[in-house]
């Protein structure tokens, strides 16, 4: 079941499946399409189905809502003022703006404004609860008469909005935004005037400035040299000497702020009150060498007075624990995201943030042999049969789930060789959104549609107010980009632009955009710049703000486009999701797990939120009270994007037992999203819990091929390690009983060498995932394999840090023959079922050199020489190609570190006759290094590559004795 935003509805499978039925018969009105490389839009809605519309009929086109000076293009929507726009509820004026520190709400005589200090929570420390900092019109700012029949927007900029008023005599305009202590005002028409419900309590009144109190709030009001405040009353006025402009600022005071201090800071924000802020802007970049994420933060300033510049600015947490070169004023203020620190006198700040990388998805570093291949393989055969993605809605949701469920299984199915599933499922992702991306003539449903009005792009059927509230585009699309930033790595003619790359990129222009110029779609419109985070509803309009429960889903289209910009070579989508992952996954620590235990209000009673409201937060979510949803909403899609959920691992064992406690013990439904997070802190009690339950049944979007793939890796690689981060974006750094191991992902045509922060260095084959260091397999049953690449042998073992040794804690190697196995892997037990492994073509000449070599190690072995030779028996097969030739090289580690023996034989040429032929040590050596010496825990490693030739080649693996013509290595040792 799938949350819905706007007003709580909810639709069970039975009503997503009557929709899908009603829709099939519709047709589009007219064949009136796009073209975009190979694929198409439609430029009309089918038949039947309504635009995005605001309260009643008139919300159409949200343009009657904005005045001649708003920005020309697509007009924004998922904002925390977009209310203003869409007019949902209110079809005058919007519902409450929640800026923070200070929080607005329109009406007929001006701008109500709000601070509010004091938490209201609801519900029980183990149920549905939540808390907020309601809305409270502490006075109206506005102009004396003023009756506007609605409000409209004069402008905005990336997260500032200037709300207007007119009523023929008189206008008011306003400037607010996030993180802006101030209110801009420009009048005309008559007086400046702040209304209250009582009678404020007046602690200054000076000239152009006058200081007030309500609710133990402090006010300063600042009016343009030489004008005065008039107080009267409940009222509050000035002509501003004839001038238009004036500027109220809330101060970071409470009732106990001595007089004095109170003073200072009304004076101190005085000397920047006329700088009225009329833009803001962000940018980001990208540093790759330091892995870091920097984001500046602009604000333009006119100073309606004077020649001054510089302004007032309060930072959220995520966004002053990262500031860089600046320092806040000792005063916060109160926030429900927690305080909020003041800069004074800037025109921009910065932050620093660390990127610790993704990966397309876990490596398979655990065991494969035996029981555990065997139970990966069942599963896996259960999602690459027939048609992966039937059972799923049709909708752009469901569609969603389904495409990233068989992309998940397709990169398992890839490491583990088994190319026949992994083009199945490849099969299907291509079909299902080459179909999604192409409009015809007379089609209904899987197509897409331009709203020129909204400047949005709707995915029919839609689903969960996509079409009607433009509700959750970064949710239903990030499934899309994701799978094909999967295919594009398999496929990249698929991918081209000029092929349906343009279609994908076109989800990526709607949902979040990168381009500011583009006038198609709005700037970065689900994700709000200054929270850091994304907001799911399109017109944001409650009481509390807008909302947004999965953040998870959120980060999944912020990992797709770094994984799909990496694929492609779009470097400006790519570092789009860099400044978008880094930052949420920051905002996500502070604000739905509050892991720093600071923000949340300390008497709400949870470790958690499921929703975060403008105002608040709740433990809630819109479809379920269930506490296994509420907290696995935040955690769902599991993939290789999803590590940032391990940053801080003490906090995944909290989150667990918290929600064990509210459970009433453990979870009976999504058990495989919530022991996914668990593993995150804990592999071992992950995995423990899965092998105890395996009859459970899995969440719509996961299957148990990828939740055991997850959980029996990172139970070998243990948790995220921040302390290291690499030059490339597909990384992790995974750290076990202090011993490292480093994994990097290569989606380009050659071999890459990645540098981590550390001084370890570790090449990645072309198209290939590696790891280098040490981890130790404890899934029981199962014996210990070293990771899929080892160090380059021309790291110097002064280099390498001892923590990144097999540990000598591996379970002994007990026979000197070892058989080729999935994985890939070395093993000394034969496999049951034979299958091939491919090796690349070579493409080039690379005789005595590895090229995109497929790596099989094994460590773990101690013994002395025997005073043998080397050995081996390869069944390797060309097919049909000529001019082929397939070479080896074996290398021995005596410790498990540096390789101090390594012997590379010549290369196979072999014959286009198909069927496989033997590849043995009898060609000869080509050279050879170092000498052979005794094994105390060591590595030996095989690596298989094609010297020459444009074909590929394969290698048959996992044959057992029955099936005959086994891959095998044996080593000159004693074990």
């Amino acid at each position: 079941m799938r949350l819905t935003r706007g007003r709580p509805w909810f639709a069970g499978a039975a009503a997503l499946a009557l929709v899908s039925t009603a829709v099939t018969f519709l047709a589009l009105q007219s064949a009136e399409a796009a073209g975009l490389g190979s694929g198409s839009y439609a430029t009309t809605r089918p038949a039947g189905q309504a635009p995005p519309a605001g309260c009643g009929s008139i919300g159409t086109n949200p343009r009657q809502w904005v005045t001649a000076n708003a920005p020309a293009g697509a007009v924004p929507t998922n904002d925390w003022w977009s209310s203003l726009l869409f007019k949902k509820f209110n079809c005058a004026y919007s519902e409450p703006l929640v800026a923070h520190p200070l929080n607005f709400k329109p009406a007929n005589n001006g701008l109500g404004v709000s601070y509010t200090t004091e938490a209201a929570i609801s519900g029980t420390a183990n149920g549905v609860g939540e808390y907020h900092f309601p809305y409270t019109t502490e006075f109206t700012l506005g102009v004396a008469g003023l009756n506007s029949p609605d409000t409209k927007v004069d402008g905005w900029t990336d997260w500032t909005v200037t709300p207007s008023w007119s009523d023929g005599a008189r206008t008011l305009r306003a400037t607010i935004g996030h993180g802006l202590p101030f209110v801009y005002a420009r009048t005309s028409g008559g007086n400046a005037q702040l209304t209250f419900g009582g009678a404020p309590t007046i602690w200054s009144n000076s000239g152009a400035r006058v200081g007030f109190t309500v609710r133990g709030h402090d006010y300063v009001a600042y009016a343009p040299t030489g004008a005065t405040w008039t107080v009267s009353g409940s009222t509050i006025s000035s002509t501003l000497a004839g001038k238009d402009y004036y500027s109220v600022a809330v101060l970071p005071t409470t009732p106990s702020t001595p007089a004095a201090d109170r003073t200072a800071l009304a004076n101190t924000y005085g000397t920047y009150a006329h700088n009225h802020v009329t833009g803001t802007r962000v940018s980001w970049a990208y540093n790759q060498g330091t892995s870091t994420v920097n984001a500046t933060y602009a604000f333009t300033t006119t100073a309606r007075e004077g020649s001054g510049s510089g302004t007032v600015v309060s930072l959220y947490p995520h966004q002053w624990k990262a500031l860089t070169g600046a320092t806040p004023i000792a005063q916060t203020y109160v926030s429900p995201r927690g305080a909020m620190k003041t800069l004074t006198g800037v025109s921009s700040f910065t932050t620093g943030t660390k990127y610790q990388g993704v990966l397309p998805e876990i490596p398979a570093v655990a065991d494969s042999s035996g029981a555990d291949l065997t139970t990966l393989g069942g599963y896996l055969d259960q999602v690459a049969t027939g048609d992966p993605l039937a059972g799923f809605g049709d909708d752009t949701y469901w569609t969603g789930k389904g495409l990233g469920r068989a992309a998940r299984a397709a990169e398992i199915a890839d490491q583990l060789g088994r190319t026949a599933q992994r083009d199945l499922l490849l099969n299907a992702i291509r079909t299902r959104l080459t179909n999604w991306f192409t409009a015809s003539a007379g089609e209904a449903t899987r197509l897409f549609v331009y709203d020129a009005n909204w400047g949005t792009l709707i995915g029919y059927p839609a689903s969960y107010g996509s079409d009607s509230e433009l509700n959750d585009h970064h949710f239903h699309y990030g499934y899309y980009i994701a799978a094909a930033a999967t295919l594009a790595k398999f496929d990249p003619a698929w991918a081209a632009n000029g092929a349906y790359g343009s279609m994908v990129n076109l989800l990526i222009r709607d949902a979040n955009n990168p381009d500011r110029n583009d006038t198609m779609f709005p700037f970065l419109r689900d994700f709000d710049i200054y929270a850091g985070h994304d907001w799911a509803s399109g017109h944001g309009a409650f009481g509390a703000g807008n909302n947004q429960e999965s953040s998870s889903e959120g980060m999944n289209f912020a990992n797709a486009l770094i994984q799909w910009g990496q694929a492609t070579g779009n470097t400006a989508v790519r570092d789009a999701g860099l400044f978008i992952y880094t930052t949420q996954a920051q905002a996500i620590q502070e604000y739905w797990f509050d892991s720093s235990n600071q923000n949340f209000p300390s008497t709400f009673g949870h470790n958690t939120v499921g929703m975060v409201w403008g105002d608040g937060g709740a433990y809630a979510t819109w479809f379920s009270g269930e506490p296994e949803m509420i907290q696995g909403i935040n955690m769902l899609p599991i993939t290789g994007g999803s590590l940032y959920m391990g940053y801080k691992p003490a906090y995944n064992t909290t989150n667990w037992n918290e929600l064990v406690t509210n459970n009433g013990g453990p979870p009976t439904v999504w058990q495989d999203v919530l022991w996914s997070f668990q593993a995150l802190g804990n592999g071992d009690a992950a995995l423990a819990n899965f092998r105890a339950n395996t009859g459970y049944t899995p969440e719509e979007g996961e299957s148990k091929a990828h939740t055991f793939h997850w959980l029996r890796n990172l139970a070998a690689l243990g948790t995220v390690d921040t302390s290291v981060t690499a030059n490339t974006p597909l990384y992790s750094v995974f750290t076990k009983n202090g011993a490292k191991t480093y994994v990097a992902s290569n989606l380009t045509g050659s071999p890459l060498t990645v540098t981590f922060s550390d001084g370890r260095t570790l090449t990645v084959p072309a198209g290939k995932t590696a790891t280098t260091g040490a981890f130790t397999w404890v899934g029981g049953g199962g014996t210990s394999n070293p990771p899929t690449s080892q160090p380059p042998t021309s790291n110097p073992p002064s280099s390498q840090p001892p923590s990144s040794q097999p540990p000598s804690s591996q379970p002994p190697v007990g026979s000197n023959l070892f058989y080729l196995r999935s994985g890939p892997a070395l093993n000394t037990t034969a496999g049951g079922t034979a299958g091939t492994q491919t090796v690349s073509a070579a493409n080039g000449n690379y005789d005595g050199t590895p090229h995109n070599p497929v790596t099989y190690t094994r460590c773990g072995i101690t013994g002395a020489p025997n005073g043998g030779a080397t050995a081996f028996s390869l069944h390797v097969d060309a097919g049909t190609a000529v001019g082929q030739g397939i070479q080896v090289r074996v290398s021995y580690a005596f410790t498990g570190g540096t390789y101090g023996r390594t012997e590379t034989y010549r290369y196979f040429a072999t014959d286009p006759v198909v069927g496989t032929e033997q590849y043995t040590q009898a060609v000869g050596l080509s050279s050879s290094t170092g000498s052979l010496a005794a094994m105390s825990n060591g590595c030996v490693r095989l690596e298989v590559w094609n010297a020459i030739g444009n074909a590929a080649t394969t290698v048959r693996i996992d044959a057992s004795a029955a099936n005959g013509r086994q891959s095998t290595l044996t080593i000159p040792y004693t074990v």
